[in-house]
């Protein structure tokens, strides 16, 4: 494969990053040389777990995920019925929950704990990139932080779903959907939480607040918590677990929030430039796509790639 500019300047980081030896840098080149052009070809010949194959989520991610997905269903089915109390379909949930006031203590302690996960979040995050900094490990392309490359990756993904393009672009461990869809769940967290403080202590929001503007943030924070969270179960619905788990080679389920594990497939296809960094920091990769590539008969043309002595699982020719 002749990499892209951009793909060969990831792969010399990855592998300076990572101190590779020579004859390490060798055996990568090797199998970077040998797989074909055609990325689709590729992706959509390799074997893949469902249940995931590559590394992608730490630990502390996905139990922060954990927390984050269960209050903010159960946020929703206590805390609409309590705004919508007098539609005929609110009073049968509070009801089954114990009454309104019943659902406001219940409602009030999930905020609690979806605030927890919040700070462990960020937490997690700074503390993170604090010490791969002091490691030198740290790639802000590599992070969930906005680039001017996702407004091209954005482009290009277009023109492939057009039909313009034959392949999608070279995007990396977060694409440009992943880091929208962040920074709008981050957002609507903020305005959340500061909404429904306002409901909790309505004396400091008019104790720190100009008197001519305190009275117009209370009605629009009391107009804004319901919407949002209105707003927020829609775009969950039909568009988070559409993109994460419904959509077409995703169906019915991704794995990753539990595993941490992303499917072969799924990097090369969506996350190609993480997939060089996996190459280059795990060498079991480079044997399975090397035995892969002979298996296949997928290897580029005049490339002399290591006869593998076993087929991987799943890949004879």
């Amino acid at each position: 494969m002749i990499l892209s500019s951009e793909a060969r300047e990831v792969v010399e980081t990855s592998m300076k990053i990572n101190k590779v030896s020579e004859s390490e840098r060798e055996e990568i080149e090797k199998v970077i040389a040998a797989m074909p052009n055609d990325r689709v070809l590729l992706y959509k010949n390799v074997v893949s777990n469902p249940i995931g194959d590559l590394p992608r989520y730490s630990v502390h991610i996905r139990i922060q995920h954990m927390l984050t997905f269960v209050t903010f269903l159960t946020l929703a089915f206590t805390g609409l019925p309590i705004a919508f109390f007098d539609h005929f379909w609110a009073e049968p949930i509070n009801s089954l929950i114990g009454g309104v006031d019943v659902s406001r203590v219940v409602h009030r302690t999930l905020a609690s704990v979806m605030i927890f996960s919040m700070i462990y979040h960020i937490f997690t995050i700074t503390a993170g990139t604090i010490v791969k900094i002091m490691q030198g490990r740290f790639e802000i392309r590599r992070s969930i932080i906005p680039l001017f490359k996702d407004l091209r990756d954005f482009k290009q993904d277009l023109e492939y779903f057009a039909g313009i393009r034959t392949e999608r672009p070279e995007m990396d461990k977060f694409m440009y959907k992943q880091k929208v869809h962040y920074f709008a769940a981050a957002f609507g967290n903020f305005v959340m939480i500061i909404s429904g403080s306002s409901f909790l202590f309505p004396e400091f929001w008019a104790a720190v607040l100009p008197v001519e503007i305190a009275a117009h943030f209370q009605e629009m924070m009391r107009l804004s918590h319901p919407h949002e969270a209105l707003l927020a179960l829609l775009v969950v619905a039909f568009w988070h677990w559409y993109n994460v788990h419904l959509a077409p080679g995703r169906f019915p389920m991704q794995w990753t929030f539990l595993t941490g594990k992303i499917t072969r497939e799924h990097q090369m296809e969506e996350h190609f430039l993480e997939y060089l960094r996996n190459l280059v920091e795990l060498p079991e990769e480079r044997d399975y796509l090397i035995d892969l590539l002979t298996a296949r008969e997928l290897e580029a043309t005049g490339v002399d790639v290591v006869d593998a002595e076993a087929s991987p699982e799943g890949a004879t020719p």
